[in-house]
């Protein structure tokens, strides 16, 4: 799920109702941050992984309409594979949210005290480049996460239609006796040793300047443009804006990112997908996907998946407001008090 929540730091947000005169009081503590980014990232992920996975199919239908859409997507799988083949992939994502979103909380703030004189200037040449910062130093974990959550999702669209033998984790291969394979359900812990073994780090890292690709134009385009968004709501007298207009900010600023890179995030899922079905190419490089995809499938084909990005990434920067306008994070902190 791979885009990030939104930070702690941008100006009149997640702060208590404090006059917004030193920075100090209103920052949040490391610690609650950290909490902070750990529940939303792990409560919007339960909430809206399903839509996480119909993207990914979408986005690696090779010009064949095996599903029609969202909706149909999610019908079929619950059909095919059970309500819980809807979460195929989630548990990795549960698992490495609270760290990917630790690192982009952190180093967001961290860039913006920089780049930044006074934190709570306007400044969006600055502000773009902590959100540039900020990307970079999240691939770290969003590149696995995502090349791992990939292989899982991806798994129930191949287990129903044909396939190629094109190399791939043994945990992703069909194994049976005969002529009749069987479809071993894959494991993120055996995709990653598999990967770990053959390839070293390097194949947990594969489509590493993909990510690189969608991460920071996202962060550029995001965390100013919420920011500067949130900013027509403040409150003087509050110090802050109101939950409904936070909410609403970073709903559109995380469905406009969303949108934006939707492009790079194609990119990014086809060269992933180490598993190809029957007549889908491979791609040794950025440049190799994106002139296969505009000749073989076209223009509009860089943009499938563009409205379930968008309503995955709208709920969960809802949530992020929610977590930090109810202060979670300093509630669990003062219960340790």
């Amino acid at each position: 799920m791979s885009a990030g929540l939104l930070t702690a730091s941008c100006p009149g947000t997640h702060q208590h109702p404090q006059p917004p005169t030193e920075m100090s009081k209103q920052d949040l503590s490391v610690t609650a941050k950290l909490i902070n980014g750990g529940v939303a990232g792990l409560v919007g992920v339960t909430c809206v992984f399903p839509i996480d996975l119909a993207k990914t199919r979408l986005q690696n239908q090779h010009g064949k309409d095996i599903y029609k859409g969202m909706i149909d997507c999610l019908m079929k799988t619950a059909r095919v594979e059970g309500f819980l083949g809807m979460y195929r992939g989630a548990a990795v994502n549960l698992t490495l949210v609270t760290p990917e979103k630790a690192i982009k909380l952190a180093a967001n703030d961290f860039f913006r005290q920089l780049l930044m004189e006074d934190g709570m200037q306007r400044d969006l040449k600055m502000e773009m480049l902590a959100g540039c910062g900020a990307g970079m130093c999240q691939v770290v974990v969003t590149c696995p996460m995502e090349m791992l959550k990939i292989q899982l999702q991806d798994a129930g669209r191949l287990a129903t239609h044909p396939h190629t033998s094109a190399p791939a984790p043994a945990s992703c291969r069909p194994h049976g006796v005969g002529s009749a394979p069987s479809y071993k359900r894959p494991s993120a812990t055996l995709i990653a040793w598999e990967l770990l073994r053959t390839q070293g780090l390097a194949g947990l890292y594969k489509g590493l300047g993909a990510t690189l690709l969608r991460d920071i134009p996202f962060s550029v385009v995001y965390f100013p443009l919420f920011a500067n968004l949130n900013n027509l709501g403040v409150d003087e007298l509050a110090g802050k804006a109101s939950f409904a207009h936070s909410f609403l900010s970073g709903c559109a600023a995380g469905s406009i990112a969303a949108v934006t890179v939707t492009p790079l995030d194609v990119l990014k899922t086809r060269i992933q997908t180490l598993k190809k079905g029957l007549g889908e190419d491979s791609y040794s490089s950025i440049r190799d996907c994106a002139r296969k995809l505009w000749i073989q499938e076209g223009p509009s084909a860089f943009m499938k998946g563009a409205g379930c990005r968008a309503l995955v990434i709208a709920p969960l920067f809802g949530i992020a407001q929610g977590v930090y306008f109810l202060g979670i994070g300093e509630r669990i902190l003062q219960c340790f008090e």
